[in-house]
């Protein structure tokens, strides 16, 4: 697995590497209001992820999550902030991604 530097640097190499789609946490799956794509956790995989940690406010830290359908059809990303800013989602969806933390 790759080792970035930062986020920008993170984000612009999965771009390059065809993860596209930018998915945003709904609750309960993973979507992407430019495709209409939604997957839920049981539809994707997480291929790689990296944790990245801000210098001057621990709140401003995140995660990427490089996303991939089972099918193999959708690749995109997600960033998750955590700490005070953490999105809300289901139990289901809080333990896919937290097993790759």
């Amino acid at each position: 697995m790759p080792v970035y530097e930062n986020l920008v640097e993170a984000v612009n190499d999965l771009k390059q590497r065809g993860f596209t789609t930018d998915f945003s946490l709904a609750f309960d799956t993973l979507q992407c209001k430019l495709t209409g794509t939604q997957l839920s956790p049981a539809e994707f995989e997480i291929v790689e992820h990296h944790r990245f940690e801000a210098n001057t406010d621990p709140d401003d830290s995140s995660v990427l999550y490089a996303i991939q359908s089972k099918d193999g059809t959708k690749k995109g990303i997600l960033i998750s902030a955590y700490g005070v800013y953490a999105d809300a989602a289901s139990e289901e969806m809080i333990q896919k991604l937290i097993m790759h933390e």
